[in-house]
């Protein structure tokens, strides 16, 4: 190995054990979490639909999360954009009125 090649950057050096280690961890704990918020989306469906407007959702909201995300990504992520898009609607109507 040349230095040239070291001071370019053209040898990436390759992870240590720890480092594999981490990066395998956090990708099965992304895939747990993923799992387990799909699992409390489910819970979600349970509730009526007064109750999933007072937590600024609806039904179609749930369907989408679950819908348009891949199995293993997360979907919360779209509950949570659903609800903050709800509250500021509603925050901007009370205004108008």
């Amino acid at each position: 190995m040349r230095t040239t090649d070291q001071t370019l950057g053209l040898v990436t050096p390759s992870l240590s054990l720890t480092a594999r280690m981490t990066v395998a961890f956090g990708k099965a704990a992304s895939v747990w979490r993923a799992l387990r918020n799909r699992r409390e989306i489910d819970y979600l469906n349970e509730l009526d639909d007064s109750q999933l407007r007072d937590i600024g959702l609806t039904r179609q909201d749930l369907n989408t999360a679950l819908t348009t995300s891949t199995f293993f990504e997360d979907p919360s992520g779209h509950l949570t954009q659903s609800a903050r898009r709800c509250a500021r609607s509603s925050a901007f109507g009370s205004m108008r009125s």
